[in-house]
């Protein structure tokens, strides 16, 4: 109970009203978090240091310190940013978060076809989430992992949902797709499917990166089993505060496409949106923690 307690006193007497700060005074505290985090408390940095000297051997010491250096400056912002994302209005959000192409899915719409959109933690992921509901014509669904702590899970819900965006989970995610087919709601899916599957014996293996890497397979399963169009959601950084994102088809028959040929073009253009910025991905995330079991249960995924 008391722990429940302590959670609603920091979410709504320090979250909330840090939130409602001005970004120019966050991008200060950002500036000085950057700093904290690289420096002082060396956040994660032999995870950094690891993922990025195997990722760029052809990199000199310097240059791949660049990227460390700016790595941290950015993941600052995005985690002030994720602050301001608990009170950002809906008309602030639009301006800051823009997308080149909708048209693009017009047409899926106009036919009542739901689309699947794969996204990585590159740039700012609690905008894209935010945001999804009201980018497109569809009902916006994010789908992710639960935080641990329920209380905070609860009351991060209620935000990022609150301009449409519907979230759900791994333990339910099945249940949300079969129910929208039932009820013919043409949906966006948002998949952020770089992330380390817990199951390294049921997901594709592939190099990414120079490194072997085990794949989330989610994807590619919701669409073949529903005939859903696939397309990836590439997010910019335009300026400090403001991205915008393309949509590019992936797949548009996913029924013709042979066994992981939709994850390996995800994979495929994942690598090439970080080597034209590497600064921009999550290089904090074990994403190489996983080594390739001997048995691979990859023939049977998902079946």
């Amino acid at each position: 109970m008391m722990k429940k307690l302590f959670n609603y006193l920091l979410f709504y007497c320090i979250l909330i009203p840090l939130s409602l700060l001005p970004l120019w005074f966050l991008y200060i505290l950002s500036s000085i978090t950057a700093f904290l985090l690289h420096y002082i408390i060396k956040y994660r940095l032999d995870v950094v240091k690891k993922n990025i000297e195997k990722s760029f051997p052809e990199k000199n010491e310097d240059e791949q310190k660049d990227i460390i250096n700016k790595f941290y400056k950015h993941l600052a912002d995005v985690f002030l940013e994720g602050f301001k994302m608990l009170s950002i209005s809906r008309k602030n959000v639009l301006k800051r978060y823009k997308c080149n192409n909708p048209e693009i899915l017009d047409t899926y719409f106009k036919k009542g076809q739901s689309v699947l959109l794969l996204s990585s933690h590159y740039n700012n992921w609690e905008y894209m989430v935010l945001s999804l509901g009201m980018q497109f014509q569809f009902q916006g669904i994010g789908v992710g992992k639960r935080m641990t702590n329920n209380t905070f899970e609860k009351l991060m819900h209620r935000r990022r949902t609150r301009y449409g965006t519907k979230v759900c989970y791994n333990d339910n995610v099945k249940e949300v797709f079969q129910e929208n087919e039932k009820t013919k709601t043409p949906s966006a899916y948002m998949l952020l499917s770089d992330q380390s599957p817990n199951d390294t014996y049921k997901c594709y293996w592939t190099n990414l990166l120079n490194q072997d890497t085990p794949v989330i397979f989610g994807g590619e399963y919701f669409a073949k089993k529903f005939n859903y169009p696939v397309f990836y959601y590439k997010v910019n950084k335009e300026k400090r505060g403001y991205y915008s994102f393309d949509i590019i088809p992936l797949s548009l028959t996913p029924m013709e496409e042979g066994y992981a040929e939709i994850t390996q073009k995800y994979v495929s253009l994942l690598e090439e949106t970080i080597k034209e910025n590497p600064v921009f991905w999550l290089w904090s995330h074990k994403r190489w923690k996983h080594k390739r079991p001997e048995k691979i249960y990859q023939d049977t995924i998902h079946k």
